[in-house]
């Protein structure tokens, strides 16, 4: 099973994925790969300082690194887990660059689509988006880091986009897109989860 966390930045994804992983590995006794993105492979840190980081020009440039980054990543952590019978829960992956680059950054829909479909990246069974306002989420990043990384430091209309970006994302994928209220006090919404991974696990 292939379950990815998504939300914008500040959200709980790495909280809520810590969680879910215990719960899966003392309740269900499932063997579980917990990776992210950018750079859950072996080199995949490079591009993540790259991204996070550093000041890129080219409008192109942090969608091609993002691709680049999954398709190391698909071939090299999430594909070889999958086929082993692990679940992988993975903090970003596709609907990220949906949402931040498509209605975020105003890149055409039609071609990052067909991006996807020549890497043949592998879709997900079931994401989680935690859906947080964006000044609890700000703040949160405040309180716990102090300091903001390249796409945090966006503008508020950027983020706002994104925020609209998972909400269209959800409607459009409603198979397989759950909306978990990222509002709630934190053992709320772990409790969220948790039924919804489990009714998903029953099926």
């Amino acid at each position: 099973m292939f379950i990815t966390l998504e939300g914008i930045d500040g959200c709980g994804k790495s909280t809520q994925a810590a969680f879910l992983k215990e719960q899966l590995q003392q309740k269900k006794k499932e063997p579980v790969r917990w990776t992210r993105e950018p750079g859950g492979w072996v080199h995949g840190d490079f591009v993540r300082t790259l991204l996070l980081e550093k000041d890129l020009r080219h409008e192109l440039s942090e969608l091609f690194l993002f691709v680049i980054d999954r398709c190391e990543h698909v071939s090299q952590v999430i594909s070889p887990a999958l086929s082993c019978g692990q679940i992988v829960l993975c903090e970003r992956y596709t609907d990220s660059t949906r949402a931040y680059q498509i209605w975020g950054r105003g890149l055409p829909e039609e071609k990052v689509e067909d991006l996807f479909a020549w890497c043949s990246f592998p879709e997900p069974d079931l994401t989680l988006w935690i859906d947080t306002p964006l000044p609890v989420a700000i703040n949160r990043i405040k309180t716990t880091r102090g300091h903001f990384d390249r796409i945090e430091s966006e503008t508020d209309g950027f983020l706002n986009r994104v925020c609209e970006g998972y909400k269209e994302l959800s409607r459009r994928f409603p198979h397989r897109i759950v909306r978990i209220d990222g509002s709630q006090p934190t053992e709320e919404v772990s409790a969220q989860i948790w039924k919804v991974v489990e009714v998903h696990l029953s099926k």
